[in-house]
């Protein structure tokens, strides 16, 4: 999971609503003059930019938007509500723009943003902020991102990062809004999300070894800030830590303790909230960017679970096994030969074979980001509720490299038959490919470069865990079936999550998919359930997107023949940056017959 631009649940749920999209830079077909409808394109995305700079400043930011460094967004209900009538102001004047006077370039760029836009307008009367955290925490864990992701080279960075801090009581204050109005109104978490949050807001709490998360960006100022006032910029952060970050710490803590867990229930799924199917169906459509609806979205999980089972027959077989399926996943689950004995031989596994996948990368691609990635360890404070791996994104205006995180906690939970999968999905050529990509597209406006488009960002990274197998990346029948077993897991995604959710499952009944058809470790199990809980829909948009990445390719392959070219391909596929899955049929469609008009050679 990139689980891209995640910063926490609170500043997630922002991001989720208001995707970076902004002026329109659109490529005029050669000798074309620029209409005045071009001119009103232009003119409305500009504006737009100026907005959303304004209310995204974390994105803003990234982008190297020095300004924007000192701020946060405004995550509260008010700030919600108050993006409507711009929101929609901007939409009309989209929407009065004819596109049988753009270009195709421009085409697209109308299309994307008036989507964009929707998207935007349809989730803010549901109120999903009233969820207010996750699984994985909540406004702690989003600032501890971006702790993590900032970096101090000048007094200038240091004032931003403290003005920044100075924001941190307000999301806090936010959140404990959102959670009381989930509460007054019935949309709440589930109690098993509840205790998980909690734990992670007990430890936000407690005094860390090596000092608070917040300080991070002050551990090594740079030379140039004069030694006297490197201690009073420390001074002032750990004031403001020991301050009002430290009580709304607590204000936190004891609202999920003392307010929310004994009002949450135990069952879960939205379908039991009140608006809770109409929030879960709204919340589908749009991870996925499909109309699909939870029902068509649960039957595609199961065909998906029935194919990939098969192949996994196949690769059992391959590895010798004479027993029955069940038998074959207890030995993978249990046999010590499929683990690492110690956190950093785990840790340099994933990175072997992020070098070896960086190997295989320009027979697959013409065009690779200048960005590097590193690969790290989840902080042990957070591991426990944490995924197995994730994506950071980087910052190349801000000097701060993409991160390939492993969890190396519970090392009998972690096989290394997976960590080949994992890998290719969160580093390269997943995640970290295609977002730095992304982000260093210079020919594209600044909404390409940062917009949110979830089924394709992790369609793609489950394409990529395909894209292994062309790169020789797994070298037995169990890392094969490993990989297979990650393709279960998403395929069993759409059944759970759809399950939980639409059809009113207990956890048991949607454990019952993972444990049953997939390798998967119980502990992982476990924690993805939660994550599924606690955030709903999301876990949908991984299948879907990588069953149309792969249909695409299929039909250039197909439709191309001897000209088909996968380094061509891709580049068509990722340099201009992500699009809903319908405007991307459009586009590679438009690719597709570009290639086949050309001239053999």
């Amino acid at each position: 999971m990139h689980k891209q631009f995640l910063i926490g649940a609170a500043l997630a749920a922002f991001m989720a609503a208001t995707p970076a999209l902004a002026e329109a830079s659109s490529r005029a077909a050669p000798g074309a003059q620029t209409s005045a409808q071009s001119t009103a394109l232009a003119s409305v995305l500009a504006d737009y930019e100026a907005y959303l700079r304004r209310v995204d400043p974390i994105s803003a930011g990234m982008e190297g938007d020095r300004e924007a460094l000192s701020r946060l967004p405004d995550p509260t209900r008010a700030g919600e509500l108050a993006r409507v009538a711009p929101l929609t102001a901007l939409l009309n004047r989209v929407e009065a723009i004819s596109p049988s006077s753009l270009n195709e370039d421009e085409q697209l760029n109308r299309s994307f943003v008036a989507y964009l836009i929707r998207r935007n307008l349809d989730a803010i009367p549901l109120d999903g902020g009233r969820l207010a955290f996750s699984s994985e925490g909540g406004p702690g864990q989003g600032v501890a991102y971006l702790a993590s992701s900032t970096r101090i080279t000048s007094a200038a960075d240091a004032e931003a990062w403290l003005s920044r801090m100075s924001g941190i009581p307000g999301l806090y204050d936010a959140a404990i809004a959102d959670a009381r109005r989930g509460l007054d109104t019935g949309l709440v978490q589930a109690r098993s999300v509840v205790d998980s949050a909690l734990a992670l807001a007990e430890t936000d709490v407690k005094p860390r070894e090596g000092g608070d998360i917040l300080m991070q960006p002050f551990k090594a100022l740079p030379a140039t800030i004069p030694a006297a006032e490197q201690a009073r910029l420390r001074a002032r952060a750990q004031a403001l830590i020991d301050g009002p970050v430290a009580q709304r710490r607590l204000a936190w803590r004891d609202l999920l303790k003392n307010d929310y867990r004994p009002r949450a229930p135990v069952e879960p799924g939205m379908t039991h909230r009140p608006g809770g199917r109409e929030l879960y169906a709204n919340a589908v459509r749009s991870y996925t960017t499909t109309d699909l609806t939870p029902d068509q979205v649960h039957q595609i999980g199961l065909e998906e679970v029935a194919r990939i089972r098969a192949r996994m027959q196949d690769e059992m077989r391959a590895a010798g096994w004479t027993g029955d399926f069940a038998g074959f996943l207890n030995f993978l689950r249990t046999d010590p030969q499929f683990y690492a004995t110690s956190r950093e031989q785990l840790l340099e596994k994933a990175s072997e074979i992020s070098k070896r996948a960086d190997d295989g990368l320009p027979a697959l691609f013409g065009t690779l980001p200048r960005l590097p990635y590193g690969v790290r360890p989840v902080p042990r404070e957070i591991e426990d509720s944490y995924t197995t791996g994730r994506y950071n994104p980087g910052s190349i205006q801000n000097g701060v490299a993409g991160g390939y995180i492993v969890n190396t906690s519970k090392l009998d939970q972690r096989p290394l038959y997976e960590l080949p999968a994992l890998t290719v999905h969160e580093a390269v050529p997943g995640h970290h490919l295609q977002i730095a990509l992304q982000q260093e597209a210079a020919d594209q406006p600044y909404y390409r470069r940062g917009a949110d488009v979830t089924a394709f960002t992790e369609g793609w990274g489950l394409y990529s865990e395909f894209l292994g197998e062309e790169m020789g990346i797994y070298r037995t029948p169990y890392e094969r079936f490993g990989r297979l077993s990650y393709e279960m897991w998403r395929a069993c995604r759409l059944v759970a999550d759809t399950g939980l959710h639409w059809r009113g499952w207990t956890e048991e009944q949607a454990r019952a998919c993972f444990r049953d058809n997939s390798a998967l470790a119980p502990h992982n199990i476990e924690t993805e359930l939660q994550r599924y809980i606690g955030w709903p829909g999301q876990a949908t948009a991984y299948k879907i997107g990588e069953i149309r990445l792969r249909q695409i390719r299929q039909k250039a392959e197909r439709e191309l023949g001897d000209r088909f070219d996968v380094r061509t391909f891709h580049d068509a596929l990722l340099v201009d940056g992500p699009l809903p899955l319908d405007l991307l049929d459009a586009r590679m469609d438009r690719w597709i017959a570009e290639q086949k008009a050309r001239p053999a050679t």
